[in-house]
């Protein structure tokens, strides 16, 4: 197949934004190498989906969101038709698409792709974001022609004669343009953003950050430290939907009220403390940072170790412990520190963080560390391998 014909392209997966960003990346990075790839997406109608595909200008087929069975009860009685049905409708999908080639990306439309695919003799490519695959992508592998993984070992048993490959966590364009910014003059990023923040490029700057909803052990640890981190750093802590009064209060309490911010340009000087419930321009807070307190889910690691920060890695404390997972090759690395939550704080906090804050040498070093980590052109290497499938299927 000629390099300019116009393969259909289809991509699967969604319900979170760990499964929709990398999704649309490689989407974008598909016709930046070949504009004349038509590419759609199969999803859900109740995931970040059904909004952020139509608003990167990608068609969505929804199909039913369909969760494996974990336990036996009256929906295990049901999956095996309901899968049967699903299958039969993604088949449809990709017989009216046309379909050269099928992408999964996990989560709950992944699986019926896959299989539906292997079904009509489809090439199947996928993506593991996290160290540790799930179920659509476990299943998924039997019959994919190529895995292209953000860890080295995710537990993922390629058939006989697949390739797979670490190529990274294909990046939001957001984190993808810091990451050439700062590849060109780290300095000058970090100047811009801190002008846009209102904060001083000349002291040091601790974010923390437990994702969209926050994190209260987080929270509570790091509020209850600000006097000994103030004496250092400055501080910007996104404390998540609902939290941010909290910290504001607990600071003011023990710092004064005085050291409590905003992040806001014509505010800057008028305290040190920065508290925000989000940022939307999170790639602003990444880029005036010299040391990130976070969670260790796969799309923040790989972020991190994208842009070269240095970290301290709190896993959540649910689950299989995946998230100590995704941020242990890094410790290995020397690109961070992994601390259990229960070990996080106050004291703690208070008393280890204000002298790496301090030693710029040991936080440059891990930085470099992170940076040798990350990788930053995986949304280009999976489109490029995912092309390669779809030319040689045609």
């Amino acid at each position: 197949m000629s390099s300019q014909s116009a393969v259909h392209v289809v991509l699967a997966g969604g319900g979170t934004a760990g499964h929709v960003n990398p999704l649309l990346s490689v989407a974008a990075a598909i016709k930046a190498e070949r504009p004349r790839a038509r590419v759609s997406v199969i999803g859900t109608a109740v995931g970040l989906e059904q909004h952020l595909v139509p608003e990167a200008g990608l068609d969505l087929d929804a199909i039913d969101k369909l969760p494996f069975p974990r336990k036996p009860n009256m929906q295990a009685l049901r999956f095996p038709g309901r899968w049967r049905r699903q299958v039969r409708r993604t088949r449809t999908i990709l017989q009216t698409r046309q379909a050269d080639v099928v992408v999964g990306f996990g989560g709950y439309a992944s699986a019926p792709a896959y299989r539906a695919a292997h079904q009509m003799g489809l090439p199947i490519a996928l993506h593991e974001q996290n160290a540790r695959a799930g179920m659509a992508n476990k299943l998924g592998a039997c019959w994919a022609d190529y895995i292209g993984t953000a860890y080295d070992c995710t537990g993922l048993k390629p058939r006989r004669g697949a390739r797979i490959e670490r190529v990274g966590l294909p990046l939001r364009p957001a984190i993808a343009s810091l990451c050439e910014q700062v590849e060109r003059s780290r300095e000058q990023a970090r100047r811009q953003a801190a002008a846009s923040l209102g904060l001083d490029p000349e002291r040091p700057v601790l974010v923390v950050t437990g994702g969209s909803l926050g994190a209260l052990s987080l929270n509570r640890a790091v509020s209850a430290a600000a006097p000994a981190l103030l004496r250092t750093a400055q501080v910007v802590h996104l404390t998540g939907k609902g939290k941010a009064e909290a910290v504001q209060e607990s600071v003011a309490k023990l710092a004064g009220d005085e050291a409590v911010n905003d992040l806001d340009p014509s505010h800057a000087g008028r305290g040190d403390y920065h508290v925000a419930a989000y940022l939307e321009r999170i790639d602003l807070a990444f880029a005036c940072a010299d040391l990130i307190l976070c969670r260790s889910g796969a799309g923040t690691v790989s972020e991190l170790t994208a842009l070269g920060l240095p970290a301290v890695y709190v896993p959540l404390p649910v689950g299989n412990g995946e998230q100590r997972f995704n941020a242990q090759p890094v410790v290995q690395a020397g690109g961070g520190l992994l601390v259990e939550d229960h070990e996080l704080t106050s004291d703690w906090v208070s008393r280890e963080l204000p002298p790496l804050l301090a030693n710029q040498p040991r936080l440059q070093e891990m930085g470099r560390s992170a940076w040798s980590y990350g990788i930053r052109d995986a949304a280009q290497a999976m489109a490029h391998r995912v092309l390669d499938l779809a030319d040689a299927h045609g």
